[in-house]
């Protein structure tokens, strides 16, 4: 077994689209609209489906917004350098919601953005070595 997909509810599928791949560097993998059940389904990742775990967008004809609840957390990416990730995210019109540094209680350097919809990301800094 592995995990296929993650699956968020957004409200504005091209805005959200744009930001997973020109903010953070996904590309889309398939896309697929259902007119008989009203909704849209977008695939992104950075390798394929079939090798790679992928982030599916879903939209709602017609939904603009979703409570996000409290029992989601975030989507964790890893990444070379936290606060250089940061920056590019900042550079490329992201929102940045805590700046790159060590977690709280441990030693691992994490940061998190924040998607056009609210999501959090988290990035955790790769360890030398």
């Amino acid at each position: 077994m592995r995990i296929l997909h993650t699956m968020l509810r957004v409200g504005d599928l091209e805005r959200s689209i744009r930001f997973y791949t020109e903010v953070l560097g996904m590309r889309l993998l398939r896309r697929s609209d259902y007119p008989d059940g009203k909704f849209t389904l977008a695939f992104l990742g950075y390798g394929e489906e079939s090798a790679t775990a992928v982030i599916e967008l879903t939209y709602n004809w017609g939904v603009t917004q979703y409570e996000l609840g409290t029992a989601f957390g975030h989507i964790a990416i890893a990444v070379e350098d936290a606060a250089q990730a940061c920056d590019a995210v900042t550079q490329r019109g992201g929102k940045v919601t805590r700046p790159a540094g060590p977690m709280k209680h441990g030693t691992s350097v994490i940061a998190f953005v924040e998607d056009p919809d609210g999501y959090k990301i988290e990035f955790i800094q790769r360890k030398s070595g």
